[in-house]
């Protein structure tokens, strides 16, 4: 059984972090309604990187919850690990301790920009490089997904919570796909193409995707990364990956191997596949593999 560090109690944790997220919401809704204007946004969009764009949106929330963080939990032996600290220090991320929070200040931030909806703050404690609790706060939808590493639940701001509805034991070609929105490629779309997927949904951010497998709106999600190409990172996958397996489900490379967090690098390339069914996933991952052998679709 895993202890948190000595001096917390999960449950306090979790409402403390139940308070910086729903604070994270209104600094991500604010700015979201103000994008809405062409003159804010320009002043809200804060590079010229259209494939890795960053918002005073991702700036804020990241300063708010490292803030709230540290100052409720002065003493306690874990490390930080934040996408958009990552992307503004030259120091390498280098801990030393068994705890680490995994945080994504705005995941989708295309989304966010376009104006979709379809954002999410993503936070999770990791332990010994793994998911353990973790958080995934989707303020346009309402939603704050939370397991405790046992359980998953969904709670709207007003405390209103209901539970996960996976659906499973479906065979692939009946399952419901959920794919991105901006960072898909044709390799990709060719393999959904072959299986024939009963039917697909496109939607931006990772955290939103999986959180549609735990409402029961879709099935599946593959992401299909090119060598050479940028790959998703543990702060795309950690708190996505905690809600989702507590909830029943599971994700996997493409070889039902566990993800790999703690990398030097940070990412997570080739192919990952995340389900609803972690009963049947192995055989779910095997089924895509003869595919893409099949048809040469992918270098395996």
């Amino acid at each position: 059984m895993i202890e948190l560090p000595s001096g917390v109690d999960i449950n306090n944790l979790i409402d403390d972090i139940r308070i910086f997220s729903w604070q994270a919401a209104d600094i991500l809704l604010y700015y979201s309604r103000l994008l809405e204007n062409s003159d804010d946004k320009r002043n809200i969009i804060k590079n010229n990187n259209e494939d890795a764009p960053v918002t005073l949106a991702d700036l804020k929330v990241n300063e708010l919850i490292i803030k709230k963080i540290n100052e409720k939990y002065k003493n306690i032996n874990w490390d930080i690990l934040s996408e958009e600290n990552v992307k503004i220090s030259s120091k390498i991320f280098n801990s030393k301790t068994d705890w680490i929070w995994v945080l994504d200040p705005l995941d989708g931030t295309k989304d966010f920009i376009q104006g979709t909806g379809n954002y999410a703050m993503h936070l999770a404690l990791n332990f010994k490089q793994k998911p353990f609790i973790g958080f995934v706060l989707i303020p346009d939808k309402n939603q704050l997904w939370i397991t405790d590493g046992k359980e998953t639940w969904c709670e709207k701001r007003d405390g209103t919570k209901y539970r996960p509805n996976l659906t499973n034991n479906k065979k692939l070609k009946e399952m419901t796909l959920v794919t991105s929105k901006n960072h898909g490629n044709e390799i990709l779309r060719n393999l959904i193409r072959k299986i024939n997927f009963r039917k697909v949904k496109i939607m931006g951010s990772i955290g939103c995707k999986i959180a549609s497998i735990i409402r029961g709106d879709s099935d599946i999600y593959i992401c299909l990364s090119l060598p050479d190409k940028s790959s998703p990172k543990d702060w795309d996958f950690a708190a996505p990956e905690s809600i989702l397996k507590a909830a029943g489900g599971s994700i996997t490379n493409l070889d039902n191997q566990e993800l790999l967090y703690g990398e030097t690098s940070f990412e997570h390339g080739g192919i990952i596949v995340a389900t609803n069914d972690k009963e049947n996933h192995g055989s779910i991952c095997l089924e895509i593999k003869k595919i893409i052998e099949e048809y040469g679709i992918y270098p395996l």
